[in-house]
């Protein structure tokens, strides 16, 4: 028979091990899945629980099954029951139990049987290291995730939400002792109890043990719900998410009220970008040129004839070989469908790739961009063209086009993406400037951060936070139905309005410590702005 000296044994083994190896060691460059958490989870600060939980709970249970982990707490039986009668409370009867009284490897083999026919789990409180030791080795983590990727719901409270992180905070408070929880919220370290007993410093060290993640504080009678990216706060609490300071950055907190969300991937981001030890708005590809190739870069709106007619010729004339990247808006909305504005046009090859991720390592994928003469990169949001290519070979054999004296275009998005420094990045709403995570573009264009709609949307106030913080950024702003075209250092407007160009020698003009103007008509007579016909080098000082 297994013992629980045996059991205890083995899990601090493997979190010895762990711990040599890095907990929550990640590679910065690496390709995850952005979309999150499948399923759903539901992270209780502890305390009483908010009304939308056993809500959520009871459409979740459905016609199946709900069985209550308790093994989080030093008397099981008592947890079970109370979980028992606050679950029948809210119409959720006959939740399945495990016998906490039976052999260790028998309940362990019986709870993962349970959970892989289970529609939810509930983990109730306690101490959540007491819970890892009971379930060590046994698969319980591995049936959870399992339930999770079928779309079922994990529930816990106190213990049962700090044990959903993979770096665990097991104990303590000045001097907090991190262990190995389940690893259900990528890239989360979970804490609770958190406003109430004083817990964003052992929190904060946490996270500057594990730069790569993120802190997750909830208050009591507060809870977050996590379904793909996205984490909504109910309760009456807050939640409070932190990340680790480092070299061009300070720790930041950022608390969350009831109604409010934030996305998951987007932390994820920043936690690992802060990893990187790389300031995003520091130009690290050299000055505002290509050095071979040219650029077509559309600020949305119309496209044209004269712009359609300039990619064409640059992409190789009759000769072109032109891959469409649809891909800044959703999966479900991702069409094969070729641009109307490229259906007309007489050309050798055009062809829609519609992969992300990991689907983009293929040899098709390989092989159709290495003949391409041309790139098109289409509208929607430019956040979905990092999800969909960054840490993978396709950034590379974008570059390798321009290597090649082709042509790289895009419009609105697709122009933003184009820039080194990336603006409006937040997937949570494209009024955010600076979305960490989401501030570093594919640098054909190296040294500058473009934005689109620009005079028609009133968006010159927009361009100059971002260049005050990152003095040594080219701002681009470009008009509707309207391109620059980058060749070496020189930019020639084309099309039926302008471009408008910011650098921090214009921002001198304003004190350091005095407001940025706030209006368009007062922002705009800081630029530098060039009309259609004109060009402009990009290297000005």
């Amino acid at each position: 028979m297994t013992t629980m000296n045996q059991v205890r044994i083995k899990y601090l083994s493997s979190i010895l091990s762990l711990l040599f190896t890095g907990i929550g060691a990640t590679q910065a460059g690496d390709f995850f899945d952005p979309d999150g958490v499948r399923g759903t989870l539901i992270i209780v600060g502890g305390g009483s629980v908010p009304e939308e939980v056993p809500h959520a709970i009871k459409n979740a249970v459905g016609d199946g099954s709900l069985i209550i982990l308790s093994e989080a707490s030093s008397d099981p039986k008592a947890s079970e029951e109370s979980a028992k009668k606050w679950l029948s409370g809210n119409g959720i009867p006959n939740p399945i139990i495990i016998d906490a009284m039976l052999p260790v490897p028998q309940r362990q083999s019986q709870t993962c049987a349970a959970i892989e026919s289970a529609n939810v789990v509930w983990i109730g409180g306690g101490q959540q290291s007491l819970l890892a030791e009971r379930f060590a080795g046994s698969g319980v983590e591995a049936a959870l995730r399992s339930l999770l990727q079928r779309g079922g719901t994990v529930a816990g409270t106190s213990a049962g939400a700090a044990i959903m992180s993979k770096v665990m905070i097991a104990s303590g408070q000045d001097n907090p002792h991190l262990s190995l929880g389940w690893d259900l919220l990528p890239g989360g370290i979970v804490d609770q109890h958190f406003t109430e007993r004083n817990r964003l410093r052992r929190t904060q060290i946490a996270v500057e043990k594990h730069p790569e993640c993120f802190g997750l504080g909830v208050d009591e009678a507060t809870a977050v719900f996590v379904s793909g990216r996205g984490m909504k706060v109910v309760g009456k609490g807050v939640a409070s998410i932190t990340l680790a300071k480092t070299a061009y950055r300070n720790a930041e907190v950022l608390r969350l009220s009831a109604g409010q969300y934030a996305d998951l991937t987007q932390l994820r981001r920043a936690a690992r970008q802060r990893t990187l030890g790389i300031d995003p708005g520091e130009p690290t590809s050299g000055l505002p040129q290509t050095k071979s190739g040219s650029l077509v870069i559309v600020g949305g709106g119309g496209m044209p004839k004269e712009i359609v007619n300039r990619f064409i010729e640059l992409a190789g004339g009759k000769q072109a070989r032109i891959v469409v990247l649809p891909t800044a808006v959703s999966r479900d909305d991702t069409t094969n469908e070729i641009p109307g504005f490229l259906k007309r046009e007489d050309v050798a090859e055009i062809t829609v790739l519609t992969q992300r991720g990991s689907e983009v390592n293929t040899d098709d994928f390989r092989s159709t961009l290495k003949s391409a003469t041309g790139i098109w990169f289409g509208g929607g949001r430019q956040w979905n063209f990092v999800d969909c290519y960054e840490g993978t070979e396709a950034i590379e054999l974008f570059h390798d086009v321009l290597h090649r004296g082709g042509v790289i275009g895009g419009s609105s998005a697709g122009a933003t993406i184009q820039g080194e420094f990336l603006v409006r990045g937040h997937p949570l709403g494209n009024t955010v400037m600076m979305a960490e995570g989401y501030e570093r573009g594919f640098s054909f264009l190296p040294g500058v951060a473009i934005d689109q709609h620009f005079a028609q949307r009133g968006r010159f106030p927009d361009l100059l936070p971002v260049i005050r913080r990152h003095p040594r950024l080219l701002g681009i702003g470009i008009d509707e139905a309207t391109a620059i075209v980058v060749t070496g250092s020189k930019a020639e407007v084309i099309g039926q309005n302008a471009a408008h160009f910011i650098s921090d020698k214009q921002l001198t003009k304003i004190p350091a410590g005095e407001d940025l103007p706030m209006t368009a008509d007062a922002a705009a007579k800081l630029y530098i702005s060039v009309k259609s016909g004109e060009t402009v080098d990009l290297t000005f000082p």
